[in-house]
C-alpha cells in the first residue's frame, strides 16, 4: 500500500450512528442542568439528582464507538496514529476549558478565591489542568483532580481506557472482554458500596478510583455491543429514546440507590447503546442529532467555568426560588450558545489545522 492509500486509510471518517450522537447530546444538556442543581439542592430535592450518571452513559457509548471505528484498523494505523487521532479529537477543549476555568477563577466577579494562591501554584494548578494531570488541592473547589475544569476528571478516565484499548483490549477475543466486564460489575458495586451507595465518585482525591470502576465497566459494555452485535432493531426513534435516556436521569434520590444506580448503569445505559444502535431515524430529526453530536462535546468542557461563578453569586446573595429558575433556563440556554461558539470557530477549525498538519508529516 503506497503513502497516500495508507494516510487515506487511517484519518478517514466512518459512518456515525446519528441517534447515538443525538443522544450524547441530551445526556451532555442533563449534565449542565445537574450542575446547576447541585450547587443548589440537596439530592433529595434534586430533580435531575441522577444527572452525574450522563458520564457513565457517555464512557459505554465511547466503548461501543472506539469499538467500532478502530477494532478493523488499528492494527493497520498503528498505535502511534490511534493516539495522534484521539489527542486531535479530545484535547484542543482540554486545553481551552483549562484557559476558561483559569480566568473564571482569577477574575470571578463574586470572588473565587484565587487570592490565597501564589502565582507559582496557579500556574502549576494550569499546567496539571491542560496536561490532564491530577492535582486536587484547591480547597474552596471540595478538592477536585482539576480544579480549573472539574469534568476532565472523565478525560483523564477516557484516555486511560483509550490507552489500555490500543494496548490490550483492542486485541482480546470478545470472550476474555466478557470475562473483563464481569469482573468490573464487582468492582463497580464495590465503589458504590464503599461510597455509601452511590456512583458519584472519580472526581476529587479522595474517590479517585471511582471513576476507574466506572469506566471499566461502561467501556468494556460498550465495546461488546460492538464486537457480539448486540444491536436492537427498533422503531423507538429519536424522541422515544431520549426520553428513555431522560428517565434516567431524574430516578429519584432515595435509600435505594445502591440498587437503582448500579441497575442504570450495568444494564440500562447498555440496552439504550443496542437500541441507539438499531434505531430509525426520521430525515427530519437528522440534523437535529448530527448537532447535538458536534456539540455535545465542546458543551461539556466548556461548561463549568459558569458553574463555579454561579455558585459564588448564589452563595453570595442567596437568590429565591424563582429568581433561581430562570437563571438556570438562562444560563444553560447561554452555555449552549457558547458551546456552538467555541465549536465554530475553536473546536473544528484547530482540529482541522491539527489533521491537516498530521496530512503533511
Amino acid at each position: 500500500m503506497n503513502t497516500n492509500q495508507l494516510s487515506s486509510d487511517i484519518l478517514k471518517t466512518k459512518q456515525h450512528f446519528e441517534i447515538l450522537d443525538g443522544l450524547r447530546g441530551i445526556a451532555a444538556i442533563a449534565i449542565v442542568v445537574f450542575h446547576f442543581m447541585e450547587m443548589v439542592y440537596l439530592p433529595g430535592d434534586n430533580f435531575i439528582a441522577h444527572g452525574f450518571l450522563a458520564v457513565d452513559f457517555f464512557f459505554c457509548l465511547s466503548g461501543f464507538v472506539i469499538a467500532y471505528a478502530y477494532d478493523d484498523r488499528l492494527q493497520k494505523m498503528g498505535i502511534k496514529e490511534f493516539f495522534k487521532s484521539r489527542l486531535i479529537r479530545l484535547h484542543p477543549l482540554v486545553v481551552l476549558g483549562s484557559v476558561m476555568g483559569l480566568l473564571a477563577f482569577l477574575y470571578d466577579p463574586f470572588g473565587g478565591g484565587s487570592e490565597l494562591y501564589s502565582t507559582g501554584k496557579v500556574a502549576l494548578i494550569f499546567i496539571c489542568s491542560i496536561l490532564l494531570i491530577p492535582f486536587p488541592v484547591i480547597t474552596e473547589r471540595s478538592f477536585n483532580l482539576f480544579g480549573l475544569n472539574a469534568p476532565s476528571w472523565s478525560l483523564f478516565w477516557e484516555y486511560v481506557a483509550n490507552i489500555l484499548y490500543a494496548f490490550v483490549l483492542s486485541r482480546l477475543h470478545r470472550r476474555y472482554l466478557l470475562i473483563l466486564a464481569f469482573i468490573s460489575v464487582f468492582v463497580l458495586c464495590y465503589a458504590s458500596y464503599r461510597a455509601g451507595g452511590s456512583l458519584l465518585g472519580g472526581w476529587a482525591g479522595e474517590n479517585f478510583w471511582d471513576g476507574g470502576a466506572r469506566i471499566a465497566y461502561s467501556f468494556l459494555a460498550g465495546m461488546l455491543i460492538f464486537r457480539f452485535n448486540w444491536i436492537i432493531k427498533t422503531k423507538l426513534g429519536f424522541i422515544g429514546l431520549s426520553i428513555l435516556l431522560s428517565l434516567a436521569f431524574v430516578v429519584p434520590f432515595t435509600t435505594w440507590n445502591w440498587l437503582t444506580e448500579p441497575l442504570v448503569v450495568l444494564v440500562y445505559f447498555p440496552v439504550l447503546i443496542a437500541l441507539g444502535a438499531g434505531a430509525q431515524l426520521s430525515q427530519g430529526l437528522k440534523k437535529i442529532c448530527i448537532f447535538f453530536g458536534k456539540i455535545s462535546y465542546p458543551l461539556y468542557m466548556t461548561h463549568y467555568a459558569a458553574i463555579w461563578i454561579f455558585l459564588n453569586y448564589y452563595t453570595k446573595y442567596k437568590p429565591a426560588t424563582g429568581q433561581l429558575t430562570i437563571i438556570i433556563i438562562t444560563g444553560t440556554i447561554l452555555l449552549l450558545g457558547v458551546a456552538y461558539l467555541v465549536m465554530v470557530f475553536y473546536d473544528i477549525p484547530v482540529r482541522k489545522y491539527l489533521t491537516s498538519k498530521r496530512k503533511q508529516a
